[in-house]
Parts: C-alpha cells; sequence; structure tokens
C-alpha cells in the first residue's frame, strides 16, 4: 500500500520547533499510521545550496542563537516586527521557491512547527498541491499577534496547546472546523516513560555530585545557555544545583570556575533530559515554553522571570505560570535566593499542583492530523 507523504517543516532558531518536530515524527512513526514522515528544514528549503552560509560563515538560525547565548534579547518586539516586514517583501520570492519544493516532493499533509512563514508556507502549497491540507501545530502557550502564527485568510487548520491560544485562534474568526485543541505542549515520549524508583533517584542524584535529600534545582535557558545563569548560580552558593548548558562551552567553564558551599554541576548538553529532571526537585530557567511544559511534566515547580529582556513570544508564558499555580514569577533573577526558599518551603503545594496538569498533546496531535486528511480526502471529486 502507497503510504502518504506527511512533511514536517520546522527550524533550528532555538531549538524547541526542531525537538518538537522530532518528537512528533517519534511519536508518528511508533503508531500504526500509513505514513511517510519527512522532517524539513525551512533554511534548507529556501538556500538549498546554502548561498547564506557561505557568504556570511553562519546559517540563518545561528545569528538568533548567538543573541541567545549572549542574553541579547532587548528589543527583540521591536525586531520581530523588522522581521516580518522583510518576510512580506520577500513573499513572493518565497512562494516561487517553496512551490517548486512541493511539485516536486508532492506531500499529502504539510504540518508547519513554525510561526512567522505560515502566510507564504500555505501560499506555495495552495498554488502547488490545492488539495493538500495545511497545518500550524503552534509551539508556544500562546500566539502574538499579528502575523506570528494565526493568519486569519488562509486556509490554515491550527492545533491549539492553551485555552489561550484556542481563544485567539476564534478571535480571529478561523471557522470552528479549522481549529483544533490539545492538552498542552509537544513533548518528546521520553517523558512519559515510568518514573524512576526512590532508590534509583538517590543513585542517580549521587552520582552526579547533588545530595541524595536536600532539594536540588534545575537551571537552564535553552539550547544555548545565557549568562543570567553565571549571576544565579553565585547568588544560589549553599543550593545544590544542576546547571545545563548546551552547547555553550564557554558558559560552562565560567560555571564551573564559581565557588560554591553547596555542589553545583555543570552539564553540557543533555541527551537524556528526563532523567536529568527527574533527579531534581525545582526548575529555574526563562519561560520557554518547552522547557516549561517538561518540568511541569515531571512535577518540578519552576522559578522564571518577566522583564524587558523576555522574548515577546514567551512573556504570555509567565503568566500562564501564575494562573496555574506551579512556580514563582520573578521580575528579575536578582530576587533568585528569597525565591528560592519560598518555593521549598511550599514545595509539596506547588509539587500537588503540576500534579494536576494532564498533558497528552503529542498523542492527541496524530489523531487530529489524520481526521484532516481523511476529511480532505472526502472532500475530493470522486473523479480525483
Amino acid at each position: 500500500m502507497m503510504k502518504d507523504r506527511i512533511e514536517l517543516v520546522y527550524f533550528n532558531a532555538g531549538g524547541g520547533h526542531r525537538a518538537s518536530a522530532l518528537a512528533l515524527e517519534a511519536v508518528i512513526r511508533s503508531s500504526a499510521l500509513p505514513w511517510d514522515v519527512h522532517l524539513v528544514n525551512l533554511a534548507q528549503m529556501l538556500d538549498p545550496q546554502e548561498r547564506f552560509r557561505r557568504a556570511t560563515g553562519m546559517a540563518p538560525e545561528d545569528f538568533y542563537n548567538l543573541r541567545l547565548a549572549r542574553g541579547w534579547t532587548l528589543g527583540l518586539a521591536q525586531e520581530l516586527k523588522l522581521l516580518q516586514v522583510a518576510i512580506r517583501l520577500g513573499h513572493r520570492t518565497m512562494v516561487r521557491i517553496l512551490r517548486r519544493r512541493w511539485l516536486e516532493s508532492r506531500p499529502d499533509l504539510v504540518v508547519s512547527l513554525i510561526p512567522n512563514f505560515n502566510r507564504a508556507l500555505c501560499a506555495a502549497l495552495v498554488s502547488a498541491r490545492p488539495t493538500t491540507p495545511y497545518v500550524s501545530v503552534i509551539t508556544d502557550l500562546a500566539d502574538y499577534p499579528p502575523h506570528f502564527w494565526i493568519e486569519p485568510d488562509i486556509p490554515q487548520h491550527v492545533i491549539c496547546g492553551t485555552p489561550r491560544a484556542l481563544e485567539q485562534a476564534h478571535a480571529l474568526g478561523l471557522p470552528a472546523s479549522q481549529v483544533h485543541a490539545v492538552s498542552g505542549m509537544i513533548l518528546h515520549p521520553r517523558f512519559y516513560s515510568s518514573d524512576i524508583s526512590a532508590e534509583d533517584r538517590r543513585r542517580g542524584r549521587l552520582a552526579l555530585g547533588l545530595p541524595a535529600e536536600q532539594s536540588a534545582g534545575m537551571v537552564m535557558f535553552g539550547g544555548h545557555g545565557a549568562p543570567a545563569m553565571l549571576r544565579i548560580a553565585q547568588q544560589l552558593p549553599d543550593t545544590p544545583l544542576l546547571l545545563i548548558c548546551g552547547h555553550n562551552a564557554r558558559l560552562a567553564a565560567s560555571l564551573r570556575a564559581l565557588p560554591s558551599h553547596a555542589p553545583h554541576v555543570v552539564l553540557d548538553y543533555v541527551s537524556d533530559m528526563p532523567r536529568c529532571m527527574r533527579l531534581c526537585d525545582f526548575f529555574i530557567g526563562k519561560p520557554g515554553p518547552g522547557a516549561i511544559s517538561e518540568a511541569v511534566h515531571q512535577q518540578l515547580p519552576v522559578i522564571v522571570a518577566r522583564n524587558a529582556l523576555t522574548m515577546p513570544q514567551e512573556r504570555f508564558n509567565a503568566q500562564w505560570v501564575r494562573e496555574q499555580r506551579v512556580g514563582l514569577v520573578l521580575r528579575s533573577f536578582s530576587g533568585v535566593a528569597p525565591a528560592v526558599r519560598e518555593l521549598c518551603d511550599r514545595l509539596p503545594d506547588f509539587r500537588a499542583r503540576t500534579q494536576q496538569i494532564c498533558n497528552r498533546a503529542v498523542f492527541e496531535i496524530p489523531v487530529i492530523l489524520e481526521r484532516i486528511l481523511q476529511q480532505a480526502r472526502a472532500a475530493l471529486p470522486r473523479s480525483a
């Protein structure tokens, strides 16, 4: 039997979009769905010859990731508007390139896991494959309109992981048949494996160098770290910490050089994040949708900050933390020490709140995609 070709479109800006694509791919491949799944990097679609990399020495996403690693996030709201203007100016060129790509690959379903480019992606698909459904999975807790995730005047299905995103889609006038709700953000299926025993947890903590009994925090700022991790570690010399720096070797070296009374374990890129989270008691980091969702799913209350340095699309996430009462939101990490003391004093209450949140989105999305594909087929003329 011929399999349907499913294309998952991602890019490497920040890392969360690629992680969502990989998680969704893993679940689909483990299911009985007759699909041939392909991960497609938007940057490679638009620039298959990598002219930009050859001219600058960096991929387009690398500039964004470098800014995250250096903590240069002030003013990103204004820069986002400039980026969206540039995308609109390049719309026809992008549509032409993408249309040619989809005339060749002939997908039966296209799933976007990226913001900002959905108008061009959908327009190109409609031009090349007018009967192929186009779906955007919103990998943020909410949209940041206009023209971020949801485009009201294109045949775009949207999958929303929170009531807030669902409200935004309806408010923008999307037909109910094109709006689909799931129970959270996409998490890799590894996060749904059985919990480790108390003894395994104790051994794992001791093997890392963390104390077996004292509350330990995980500090993480995405796959490229952030200078804020240094300030946090300096303010918590008596708190056991697991500091994950990702691809930021310079940050890892600086953290290892800091003196502390309690163990501060510094790791580079981590391949088994679920296990690392299970060995900790709370999470400190930026309010990224993936990190917050992973921590809460692992029953780790969170401490995040919301201020002018917070990326605009992540500002609602701090509000979500408050509304769900799964952690504390600070104006800056200069107050992290008293926040850790408060969180640890109320740890059972915060943990109980995390246990009430049930996120099965990564398993719910393939069911929705299958339904969208079946409905599109049913709408075809019999001759087709």
